[in-house]
């Protein structure tokens, strides 16, 4: 009885050996919900990040939105005159802190509607910082994004730029029908902040 029973006890250990082997143990189940469940949280988790950036488009374009129904549209930008006069990079940051940047016109036909728009929304103003200067170096102007400016509607009649280097900022003015000229940058101006349009 004891040499069968040696046979059949063998017979049985290896048919539960067959059975455990094509049946996953709980640990590797175990292993293998967790690794699913963390590309599912992944996935979770890049859709939910999605989400946040399109809430924040959403919110950014209705920013903009306001800002056009308060200003003017013009050219793919949003303009907006800020009648709280401060220093040049007060007001560069001012802008900067609302979406945009000080304006700076690119062609004639923007700088024409720049100082229309200017006249019209702050009357009796004569003059706003954009967003042109030549701080550093004399007599290289760029934007506030310190690309070269190309376009330029100096006021000939008063021989500006003066080239001092005190005089460093560039002031639209009203007065002048929308002629520029370089002013001190701890000068006290109205400005104008543009946002471009998506």
């Amino acid at each position: 009885m004891a040499r069968l029973a040696l046979p059949v006890f063998l017979v049985v250990c290896f048919s539960l050996l067959q059975f455990s082997s094509s049946r996953p143990s709980r640990t590797t189940k175990a292993v293998s919900d967790r690794q699913s469940g963390a590309a599912e949280g992944d996935d979770v988790t890049f859709q939910l990040d999605r989400l946040w950036q399109e809430v924040n488009s959403l919110k950014e374009m209705q920013a903009l939105q306001t800002v056009c129904l308060r200003g003017i549209k013009a050219h793919r930008k949003c303009y907006l005159t800020i009648e709280e006069p401060k220093h040049y990079h007060a007001a560069n940051e001012d802008c900067i802190a609302q979406g945009g940047i000080l304006a700076t016109p690119r062609d004639m036909m923007e700088n024409s509607e720049l100082s229309d728009y200017a006249k019209r929304s702050a009357p009796g103003s004569k003059d706003f910082w954009i967003g042109v200067a030549d701080i550093v170096k004399e007599g290289q102007y760029i934007d506030v994004n310190s690309v070269p400016v190309s376009y330029f509607n100096w006021d000939r009649s008063k021989k500006q730029p003066t080239g001092t280097k005190r005089e460093s900022c560039v002031a639209l003015s009203v007065a002048a029908q929308g002629k520029w000229y370089d002013e001190v940058c701890r000068s006290l101006k109205k400005y104008i902040c543009e946002y471009v349009i998506p």
